[in-house]
This record gives structure tokens, sequence and C-alpha cells, in this order.
């Protein structure tokens, strides 16, 4: 198989018909038609089922889809490596942000690199902090933000910044930075909380295990925004961290305290995989990832929220 195989079978999976792929790859339609076959015969398996809607891979085409799609990744890493340019660094870099801390790092990292680092393409992907450590196992991510991990076979850390959890409520229960809520108060609402499985719902679980305090669940989602649009809408209290709030309680739409009896925190760390080499272009986001993470707490822009481990 080669290259142009590699990148027919993506394209076709991803746009549900030769022709469409055919129309993006820039070829004639027979071309793709005649790359998917050859891989087929050389693989001895349907890639596809071609249906009346299009193109729809099956169970073999879809693991060889994944994996065709990150090795066409790895190459055009590579290349941008590679790329002849005296004294500058460059290469693609694929970044991990926590939800939460999304809108508080995204773009003063974004301008920090591109100011500073023109030769590096950042890619920043935003998500819990259990997919976002299986995006790093499979080699989607260079480096990404997680929750409360230490080191693993798998995973080199470094501890960045404690922060503290508050109860989220509607507006109208008049919540307050200045009064902190007890825990087992603050979970005898109704409770809107994260899917099991994610680091943040852990971390509830065990604070309720240390307060023995049973959780009344109402929704649990996999996503942070419908967790406050669900409470702002009236259907519950929920648990977050400060920086994921912020703007919700400066507008209004939302009242928060931090959490006592017990206080609840949570750790983030930086994380890369010790499966590849950290190429020079991911180390310079690492480092600037770092420093913008420092500058947020310094400066009082991450609310209830500590530098730990070398920042410190």
């Amino acid at each position: 198989m080669d290259v142009r195989q590699l990148r027919a079978l993506v394209t076709v999976a991803e746009a549900g018909s030769v022709t469409r792929a055919a129309e993006l790859l820039h070829l004639v339609q027979p071309a793709v038609t005649r790359q998917i076959r050859t891989l087929e015969q050389e693989l001895g398996v349907a890639l596809f089922e071609r249906t009346r809607q299009g193109m729809r891979p099956t169970a073999a085409g879809t693991t060889m889809v994944e994996r065709a799609r990150r090795a066409l990744h790895e190459l055009e890493r590579a290349r941008a490596e590679l790329r002849p340019t005296p004294g500058v660094v460059t290469g693609i870099v694929a970044v991990g942000l926590l939800d939460s801390t999304s809108e508080l790092l995204a773009e003063p990292l974004a301008s920090a690199v591109v100011r500073d680092h023109p030769g590096i393409e950042l890619r920043l992907l935003t998500a819990y902090s259990g997919h976002l450590q299986q995006w790093l196992d499979e080699g989607d991510l260079d480096l990404t933000l997680l929750y409360n991990l230490a080191g693993t076979p798998s995973l080199d850390v470094e501890p960045l910044v404690r922060e503290r959890l508050w109860a989220v409520a509607p507006a109208s229960a008049g919540l307050s930075a200045e009064r902190p809520v007890p825990f087992d108060e603050a979970v005898s609402h109704p409770l809107v909380v994260p899917a099991p499985g994610h680091g943040l719902r852990r971390v509830i679980d065990a604070a309720a295990a240390q307060a023995r305090a049973e959780l009344s669940l109402v929704v649990q989602t996999n996503s942070m925004p419908v967790q406050k649009q669900l409470v702002r809408a009236g259907h519950g209290w929920t648990i977050l961290p400060g920086v994921g709030i912020a703007e919700d309680v400066a507008s209004g739409s939302l009242s928060a305290a931090p959490l006592c009896a017990p206080e609840v925190w949570r750790s983030i760390v930086l994380a890369t995989s010790r499966a590849g080499r950290v190429t020079p272009a991911a180390e310079v986001v690492a480092r600037e990832l770092s420093r913008q993470i420092q500058s947020a707490v310094r400066e009082g822009r991450w609310p209830s929220a500590e530098l730990s481990g070398p920042s410190a």
C-alpha cells in the first residue's frame, strides 16, 4: 500500500462517497475507486459497504481508517519538523485543554505561539480529562492537561496547579464567594454532575464518601456547558472549578460559593507520553502553556487556585 491509497481511504470515509472524495483529492472518480479496490485486494477484506446512501466503512474499514489517519498525521508532522528553516523551531503540536480551562488558556497560548514561534502549527483540542488521556495514549495529542493524575508507566506528568471546587447554583440561590457552603448542604440539592469515569466526577464521589453524603443525581452529562445550562434553568446545583464559572458568576447568570467541610480540591498536571520522543516544538509549547498557567494564577485570573510543583 502507499500514501495515495491511505489518503483515498480516509477521504472516502470522511466524504461518504467516491465522487466527493475525488473532488477533494483533485482526481478522477475511477482513480479513487481503483485505489480503494487495490487496497481491499491487498488486505483481503472489504473496507466499505456500497449503499444507496454512499460508502459506509465496514468494521475492518473503520479500523483501517483509524490507523491510516494516524499514519498520515505522523507523516504530516514529520514534514513540518523537517522543513529547512535554520534557527526556527517547526512542527505540528496537538495540545489538549480541559473544557474548564479553555476560555482562560486557549487564546493566550495561541497568541504567544503564533507571535514567538511562527514555524509551529498549533492544534488545540478540548475535552474532559478521560478523553484527553485516551487521545494522548493513542498518539493523537503531544501533550495535555489532566486532572488528579500521578505518573503512570505510559505518561510523564508535571504538577502545575491546585484549585478549589465550588458549589454552583442558579442566580436566585444567592451563593457568594464570601460564604463557603458545606459539602453535605450542597449535595442535598438535586445535582447535575459529570458522567461516571470523568476525572471531576471521581473527585466529587471521593468527597461524598469522605463526608458520608448521599448524592441526589438528576442529570449526568459529559459537557460542562450542558451542566451550566441545566443549572441556569433550575434543574439543580452542580460542582465545578472556579475557572469554569468565573464569567457566569460575573455576568449574574449563576451564583457560586467554595465548598467546605470538607474543602474539595483538584490538581491539574501537564502530561506527555513516554512512548515517543517529545519534539522540540512540543517542548516549546509545553513551556509556554506552563507560563500561561503561572501568569493566570499569579494575576488572579484563575479563581481559588494555587501553583504546585516546580512552578510554585
